[in-house]
């Protein structure tokens, strides 16, 4: 199927006119934040937008690669490829990105969004066209979770005249990657115009870990995407309107695992697996419908609505526990208790080892069926409008969402002997035997705000509220039928008020000041042992001074939470009842967010370009208060302890050449060290991943004004490092990987959708 579609959308873009103009792009600015073609400067907030040329200098598909250029993202590598990506802003929690407000094209994209957040699935990078990042006051407007930030991925829009575009890499790992769309509009006659766009992108890989005996085992990834757009046009009675149905379904087998490395093994081979891992196996697949309307009135108002729903199902078939003598639960040790302390549970560890000539009783190695099923759906209407009142200029806008979302885990084990280093399988429990319950949510989101200008000043209020009904039917272990018999049911029920206000002076024409404050929230989860959403007071202030060639931004941060709260998932090490939240009590969170970008080239007459560009962060977050926790990365937090997988310091630096016919980037990342569980003072060895340095290049070369060849160099150096310890043992990054592409755009120029035209949240009322 890959190999036909990339075939066939190559026939027909070979045999298109290169007639087409990549800022022709049907508008889909339904909800315009900041859009392609906007000025992120004019928020009174933090705000960052990476269009196509800046996702083409590295073409990377791995968007943790991607979100290191922008200050205040804090980012957990896990798979060394980014499918499964841990997210924070300003010092939220990372763990499966379940802290921000994930979107694509303003849609919430997480499996469950409000029910469960934890973002197993993530779109992928490299078929976007865009990706924005909002932080601070400006993020209000986005939710239901405001505490640190939104993330919104731009998919590719439809064109106005028909064209088309194709890239195909090839590398180490045996990577092979593909990424093709056609499409375009057609004027019907009378105003009407009607068309569409069908686009595939697909991306595999072997993996760079070796199975202990299995040497050609694959360890990567398979992963197709396919998206389908039709929009129809039409004028009437002065009313401007636009339909567009957008499809999409993915489907990704990756062979990744949880179990990492010992101190001694991981010294001595990081890229090694132990054999006790060779099922472990995720297998899932994705799907969203959309249909959006845009209503533009003569009177200049806007009526924007979408509905929605999304479709996740997976099965993560990975090793949970080791039960050496095969006799039941008392016995068996999870993994990240095996990998804390691999010499007194010798036993279990010689079992995962496998090694040869070893064979371990009947049941000894458990591997779970993580089987779970989501969806997520909703309406969302939005009215917009500009008026001016009493010498000011008021941009104002209204929406409302009605969502509801769900999450069915259905898990059991299966249970294996290790036979001379190969697995045989010797029992299976019943299904749901493992976990057998539902979580879901209903929410109501209303949002209002005004964008206040006069003279120099600009002022933004806004107000959210939301009210989220949460429910978990639990039935049991022992009730696969789901009968009721054993039927428990925990509901909770949240109201809140979130207000922010964003401001901006505008001192001249290169310098503005802003700032901001907000409340910042999280909803607590089904069934969780907290009844108290996350709650904080945040704050920022911040300075922008642009040149003609340069410019500079720094802002500082302040969040104070009165509550902080930890989620139990098996990604964070387990050890406790997978989705139970846990309070963390006073926490502050300070910190320093600097960018800068220049072009050296055209400062200095040098006759090609030459941009330079760094974003530096520095975060400091303490809990307020001691207490003993049940969640596995706080443990005995004392005040002044510092939280887990936060860098004091991380910075982000590259130089560039853009001689026309060729040129490149060369990238380094450097993330300070962090400890794995709360504490203050010298990081212990056993708590602490190291810092790291990483190098990316790139570089291209123009054929012909349509076919460009391409190199990529993942990790120029071949930097050995470690990501992180949970949640069990060591894991180590990605080495270094040479690929080799070539894409086609078959347009007028070189794509860049700086002046499309689309929104920020294209299609959504108010991005919540």
């Amino acid at each position: 199927m890959r190999a036909v579609l990339l075939a066939a959308t190559a026939l027909a873009v070979v045999s298109t006119p290169a007639f087409a103009q990549a800022e022709d792009v049907a508008s889909t600015d339904i909800i315009t934040v900041i859009g392609l073609q906007g000025d992120p400067d004019a928020i009174p907030g933090s705000a960052d937008v990476l269009d196509a040329e800046d996702l083409a200098i590295h073409d990377y598909a791995d968007v943790t690669r991607l979100l290191r250029t922008v200050a205040g993202v804090n980012i957990q590598e896990e798979d060394g490829y980014g499918l499964r990506p841990n997210i924070g802003m300003r010092g939220t929690g990372l763990d499966r990105s379940e802290k921000i407000t994930l979107m694509e094209d303003g849609v919430l994209i997480a499996p469950a969004p409000y029910a469960a957040p934890a973002a197993y699935y993530f779109p992928h990078a490299g078929r976007m066209a865009g990706v924005e990042v909002i932080k601070g006051a400006a993020g209000v407007r986005y939710g239901p979770r405001t505490q640190g930030g939104s993330l919104n991925l731009l998919s590719t829009p439809v064109p106005q005249e028909t064209s088309g575009l194709m890239s195909v890499w090839l590398g180490d790992e045996n990577t092979q990657r593909g990424h093709a769309y056609f499409g375009g509009m057609t004027d019907l006659g009378e105003g009407a115009r009607f068309g569409g766009l069908i686009e595939g992108f697909f991306d595999s890989a072997d993996g760079f870990k070796v199975i202990d005996g299995m040497p050609g085992a694959n360890t990567g990834y398979d992963v197709e995407d396919y998206v389908g757009k039709l929009r129809f046009e039409f004028s009437g009675a002065g009313i401007e309107h636009m339909f567009e149905l957008k499809g999409q379904y993915s489907d990704e087998l990756s062979n990744e695992t949880y179990l990492g490395l010992t101190e001694t093994d991981f010294a001595a081979n990081p890229f090694r697996r132990y054999a006790a891992s060779q099922n472990d196996q995720m297998d899932a697949e994705h799907s969203e419908f959309s249909l959006r309307y845009q209503g533009r009135f003569d009177n200049g108002i806007t009526l924007s609505a979408v509905a929605y729903r999304t479709d996740f199902a997976r099965d993560w078939f990975k090793l949970d526990r080791i039960d050496p003598d095969g006799a039941g639960p008392a016995g068996a040790v999870s993994i990240s208790s095996l990998l804390d302390d691999p010499v007194g549970n010798a036993a279990a560890f010689e079992v995962a080892l496998g090694a040869t000539g070893f064979v371990s009783a009947d049941d000894a190695v458990l591997i779970k069926h993580n089987n779970r099923d989501y969806y997520a759906r909703g309406v969302q209407f939005e009215l917009a409008g500009e008026n001016d009142f009493s010498g000011a200029n008021h941009a104002w806008r209204f929406g409302i969402r009605l969502h509801e979302d769900e999450m069915d885990r259905y898990q059991w084990r299966d249970r294996f002997r290790m036979d001379n280093g190969t697995l045989v399988r010797t029992t299976i429990d019943a299904p749901g035997s493992d976990s057998n319950r539902i979580d879901s949510a209903e929410a109501l989101a209303l949002f209002v705000q005004d964008e206040i200008t006069f003279g120099q000043w600009t002022f933004t209020p806004g107000l959210r509220f939301e009210q989220i009904d949460l429910r978990r039917e639990d039935f049991g272990k022992t009730d696969p039928d789901r009968t009721g018999a054993s039927l428990t049911i925990k509901e909770n029920s949240v109201d809140a008020f979130i207000p922010g206000l964003g401001v901006r002076f505008d001192v001249d024409d290169h310098l503005s000041l802003f700032g901001g404050v907000h409340r910042g929230f999280a909803p607590p989860a089904p069934g969780s042992t907290t009844q108290e959403p996350e709650d904080a007071t945040n704050w920022e202030f911040g300075a922008r001074y642009n040149e003609q060639h340069w410019g500079i931004e720094a802002i500082g941060f302040f969040n104070a939470y009165e509550n902080l709260i930890g989620t139990c998932t098996n990604s964070t090490g387990g050890g406790c009842i997978i989705g139970d939240q846990f309070d963390g009590g006073e926490v502050d969170v300070m910190g320093l967010e600097l960018t800068a970008d220049a072009d050296l080239g055209a400062m200095w007459n040098l006759g090609v370009a030459v941009p330079v560009r760094a974003a530096y962060t520095w975060t400091d977050a303490e809990f307020q208060t001691g207490f003993n926790s049940g969640f596995g990365p706080w443990g005995n937090v004392q005040s002044g302890d510092n939280l887990p997988y936060i860098p004091e310091s991380q910075l982000f630096a590259a130089i560039g050449l853009d001689a026309g016919d060729f040129g490149g980037e060369v990238s380094i990342s450097w993330v300070d060290e962090v400890r794995t569980e709360a504490g203050q003072g010298a990081i212990p060895a056993g708590e602490m991943v190291e810092s790291r340095t990483v190098a990316d290049a790139s570089a291209w070369y123009a054929v012909t004004d349509q076919v460009r060849a391409r190199v990529s160099v993942r990790n120029l150096t071949d930097e050995t490092y470690a990501v992180a310890r949970r949640p069990a043992g060591l894991r180590p990054g990605a080495p270094r990987a040479v690929l080799f592409g070539v894409s086609m755009n078959f347009l007028d120029r070189a794509p860049s959708l700086k002046a499309e035209g689309r929104g920020v949240c294209p299609g959504l009322f108010f991005c919540c």
